[in-house]
């Protein structure tokens, strides 16, 4: 039995027989087993629902697949390309794997206007930002930031799968970056000026980070987006958002090069010492600095309340380059009255590594020691890319391609589209693309770059239908660097500062939001997760404050993970075949039967304590009771264990060995086990059940039967058979005592 051969029908299997379990006529009692769930209705002489097997596709291509029948090795994909002509299978895979080769063939005239229009509005608002986020958060020359708007979206725009998706610089990452420069300048292995090892070292993050992400995509884990609470995201995302917040007081105040000589290392501190240096030292601020900076932060708050409040009658205005124009202008008022001779820190002559767009390997023997310093925050920017990239790639993938049809001048109709179709949105295809990407830009010392929903959504929003947006961006970068950066000189460091600010406002607005939504439904948890980050960030340092939060979110997900959820199941009052899990009261219980439901895959994780939560059925008739409590079960009630299964989709060999354990355990003990609603003969599942003796354990496979309802009436007929037996060995025994 246990090789899965065919002996001879037991007795019990000729009860069965005998008392027709399988209703089902003969021409389809072939198709699964006696334990299949699919229903029969006898009135209608065929299988509820359909004739066929149990399958999408038809007998023979099932059989072809699972190495059944006629034994074909022609693969699922192969097959259905086959049925439905897809005429070249190399050009399919060729577009999947190289996302450009599908765009490109689709592209239009009519579509060019709106990705130029598209780009040239990113690049007003993101070319500043990225020269921010490089001098101020990551602590590098302003033209590491262009870097990565140049490379990082032409490379998407050829491996990524979300046509409007447009990848860039970001605040976390920068940040994060800034962190590792700011550790070795501390440590004393680089000085702060050293801008060559600066910049290298930024590389080797950025280059750590996408080869993490394309390690993670090559082995299929794009179902990682989900492993992270939303609350998680929510305090590390405000937490940073204050850092920064923070960190740019400095700059907008003109104390930066005051706290970098402070003896007392406040420089390098936590959020909590450099608001106490502020506070202490706030008759130290330049004036000036604080005017323009504080001023420029003002302007681009109002400006952003205005187009809120504009916006649903004007749509348009959501576009107006305000930020764009503070930049220009606090650059030309700074050369008109010359603030840059009255102290104002200004960008001056953007400094490099040597001529623009060389290849810098960061990875050089003289480098290799800061690699361990620089894996552990490589990993954290390469997770929250991906989330943020995933979360915009989601919101994007589900606005869908307007398609037309149209009719030409020969009178035949044909279909227009407004934009690209036919891309397949893929998790592991976005980190082979977005780790590609970020390899690249990390081999000319850009910092870490990943797709971000609000410029996105200005990509969208302003006319960008392709992916040709994300090129145009690049192209436009190139530009700059190579014509306009002698017109960045004047450019106020306070005023990018306050670019910045804005920024890290908006990570922090939304989360008072998500604290009245948790408060209002009472989820403690998820507010304690979300102020032990802020908590742990503000008072140590980010890093703390992330391995906190990731621990606890670990913690949370293990215990739901490794917790079984079976339960004992009683008849619905009334009824012949409808059960419920008895825990919500009102049902009848079976006499002499334990009916346990297990709703979910086996695993090793959640078998672990399978036996314990059992062994409180039997006992109490419930897994939500203490172990401390004594037996209210009695041991007669649990002559009988039904098992359904139907949940039980998949089962790991672990899970089947702690399984056959608590089956051989209740066979000695003289209990009948019984399992109902296994999947089919062709399931992993029963393959496992059959190969580790579970089956043979239980009695064969008369013990497996399609519900809870004919397992019951086996179990009776059984109890009832074993009465007759003992009867009539009682009757011999007396008659032999006689003689």
């Amino acid at each position: 039995m246990s090789n899965g051969e065919h002996s001879e029908p037991s007795v019990r299997t000729g009860l069965l027989e005998q008392q027709n379990w399988d209703q089902r006529p003969k021409f389809l009692q072939h198709y699964g087993s006696t334990f299949s769930t699919d229903s029969y209705d006898p009135r209608e002489g065929l299988e509820s629902g359909t004739v066929t097997p149990h399958s999408l596709l038809d007998e023979n291509a099932t059989d072809g697949l699972l190495g059944a029948g006629s034994g074909s090795n022609m693969s699922t994909t192969r097959w259905l390309a086959k049925q439905h002509g897809v005429k070249s299978e190399s050009t399919m895979y060729l577009h999947y794997y190289l996302p450009v080769t599908n765009w490109i063939r689709q592209y239009q005239w009519k579509f060019l206007r709106g990705d130029l229009v598209a780009a040239l509005t990113m690049a007003s608002f993101y070319i500043p930002m990225s020269l921010s986020y490089a001098s101020n958060l990551a602590h590098l020359p302003p033209i590491n930031g262009l870097y990565a708007f140049v490379f990082n979206p032409f490379i998407y725009a050829i491996f990524g799968t979300v046509p409007q998706l447009v990848v860039g610089p970001e605040a976390a990452g920068s940040l994060l970056t800034g962190q590792v420069v700011r550790e070795n300048i501390s440590s004393g292995k680089h000085r702060d000026n050293d801008f060559a090892s600066n910049t290298q070292i930024a590389g080797m993050v950025t280059g750590i980070s996408g080869a993490i992400i394309l390690l993670a995509g090559l082995c299929r884990l794009g179902f990682l987006d989900s492993v992270l609470s939303r609350p998680f995201l929510r305090g590390f995302i405000s937490a940073i958002g204050i850092v920064i917040f923070i960190d740019q007081l400095l700059p907008e105040t003109g104390m930066t090069a005051l706290i970098e000589h402070d003896p007392s290392g406040a420089a390098h501190g936590s959020s909590l010492t450099k608001i106490v240096y502020l506070f202490r030292h706030i008759d130290k601020a330049h004036k000036l600095t604080c005017a323009v900076s504080f001023g420029a932060f003002a302007i681009v708050m109002v400006f952003r309340q205005l187009k809120r409040s504009l916006q649903p009658r004007y749509p348009s205005v959501a576009y107006f380059p305000d930020r764009f124009l503070v930049v220009v202008f606090s650059a030309l008022f700074t050369w008109k009255f010359s603030w840059d001779k009255q102290g104002l820190d200004i960008l001056g002559d953007l400094k490099t590594t040597g001529k623009p767009f060389q290849v810098h390997f960061p990875f050089q023997p003289s480098m290799m020691e800061h690699v361990t310093d620089a894996f552990s925050t490589s990993f954290l920017i390469a997770l929250l890319g991906f989330f943020e990239s995933s979360v915009a790639a989601k919101s994007l993938a589900n606005s869908t391609t307007k398609i037309e049809k149209k009719v030409d001048k020969d009178g035949n109709e044909y279909e227009e589209a407004d934009g690209i179709v036919n891309m397949t949105v893929s998790a592991n295809r976005e980190l082979v693309a977005l780790g590609v990407a970020n390899i690249f830009g990390g081999l000319f010392m850009g910092i870490p770059a990943f797709g971000g929903y609000g410029r996105s959504l200005v990509n969208k929003n302003t006319g960008g239908k392709t992916p040709m947006s994300s090129v145009f961006l690049s192209l436009i970068t190139v530009f700059c660097i190579l014509f306009l950066l002698p017109y960045f000189h004047y450019i106020p460091k306070g005023v990018l500062a306050a670019m910045i600010s804005v920024v890290a406002y908006s990570l922090i607005e939304e989360a008072p939001h998500d604290i009245h939504f948790f408060w209002s439904i009472r989820g403690w948890n998820e507010i304690l997760l979300m102020v032990l980050i802020f908590l742990t960030t503000f008072f140590w340092n980010l890093r703390i404050g992330i391995a906190v939060g990731i621990g606890l979110s670990l913690l949370r997900l293990l215990k739901h993970a490794t917790r079984p959820r079976i339960q004992i199941l009683g008849r619905v009052p009334g009824s012949r075949n409808h059960f419920d899990s008895a825990e919500h009261g009102g049902l009848e219980f079976i006499p002499h039967v334990l009916i346990v439901k297990i709703p979910e895959p086996l695993t090793f994780a959640n078998t672990g304590s399978l036996k314990d939560r059992l062994r409180r059925l039997e006992v109490h008739g419930t897994s939500a009771a203490h172990p401390a409590l004594p037996r209210v079960r009695s041991q007669q009630q649990n002559r009988n264990v039904v098992f359904d299964v139907h949940g039980v989709t998949s089962l790991d060999p672990a899970a089947a060995q702690v399984l056959l354990e608590i089956v051989s355990g209740y066979r000695e003990r003289g209990t009948r086990v019984f399992f109902c609603r296994v999947p089919s003969r062709r399931s992993q599942v029963w393959k496992l059940m059959l190969a580790s003796g579970i089956v043979e354990v239980c009695g064969g496979e008369s013990h497996f039967l399609r519900g809870v309802e004919q397992a019951l009436e086996m179990a009776d007929h059984e109890e009832r058979a074993d009465s007759l037996r003992e009867d009539g060995g009682s009757v011999e025994m007396g008659r032999a005592a006689t003689t």
